[in-house]
């Protein structure tokens, strides 16, 4: 078993090559950072499959910068949508399994309660648009994917989150104001990466749109509570709800993602 993972060197790349690099699964892992394989360069993406044969692929190369991607859409675009249809097509030629991660920000937040793969997406940033952009192009192409959408994910290890900003900012700051007017739920990428490798060893074939999160929802405010919990500094910053957090880029008000029954 052979399994080619895209974007190693975020989150949750790192996650799963400290996990499973070593493992007792037979799966064998290729983790290929940006310098080794560019999805936006389609020469990079054929070379790598035209050379080497890959049982699954799973892509964790992204552009996240919700804030950026208002501003510079065809980046986001280029990298979230046309990126990843290149890579479908690469998938369907080799007979590669497509593993896409996906985002909660598919959604426009207007629902009263969770969202589950069936529900329709309606996207009201240029993120959530470039990524909805990828999944169509997936479906488009491709019948054997898995598209797993996820939702506030956070590494306490690796990569610029939200649990390690909040952490950065209580140990030089007095006081922080957290937007406490959406919710969602913060999900680890080690629960995640085990989610993943689970449809792998399992070899599931129920290809489709699947929800995953760490399911207990909460506001913004509220995880920053648990991170401050967590790490013994509650007591040590003030902390202030506020309901109006300027930014660039709209943002789902109710992310919570229910998975698939």
């Amino acid at each position: 078993m052979r399994v080619l993972v895209t974007g190693s060197s975020g989150q949750l790349g790192k996650t799963i090559e400290e996990l499973y690099l070593n493992n007792d699964e037979g799966i064998e892992f290729v983790f290929t950072s940006k310098s080794r394989l560019d999805i936006t360069d389609i020469n990079s993406i054929q070379n790598i499959f035209e050379t080497e044969q890959f049982d699954y692929c799973i892509n964790c190369a992204a552009y996240t910068d919700v804030e950026q991607a208002e501003k510079t859409p065809k980046i986001a675009f280029r990298v979230n949508a046309e990126a990843v249809k290149n890579l479908a097509k690469a998938c369907k030629k080799s007979n590669t399994v497509l593993i896409h991660i996906s985002t909660d920000y598919v959604f426009d937040g207007e629902k009263e309660g969770g969202y589950t793969p069936e529900d329709l997406p309606n996207p009201i940033n240029e993120y959530g648009k470039s990524k909805l952009l990828g999944e169509q192009y997936i479906q488009e192409v491709l019948e054997r994917y898995f598209i797993i959408r996820t939702s506030w994910l956070y590494s306490k290890k690796y990569g610029n989150n939200f649990y390690k900003t909040i952490l950065k900012k209580a140990k030089t700051e007095t006081k922080l104001s957290i937007i406490d007017s959406q919710k969602g739920c913060p999900t680890d990428t080690e629960n995640l990466a085990r989610y993943v490798i689970e449809l792998i060893k399992n070899n599931t074939q129920n290809y489709s749109v699947y929800h995953f999160s760490d399911k207990v929802i909460m506001t913004w405010y509220g995880f920053t509570l648990l991170i401050l919990k967590e790490n013994n500094m509650l007591n040590k910053i003030e902390l202030v709800k506020v309901n109006n957090y300027v930014t660039f880029a709209k943002r789902p008000k109710n992310s919570v993602l229910l998975k698939k029954i």
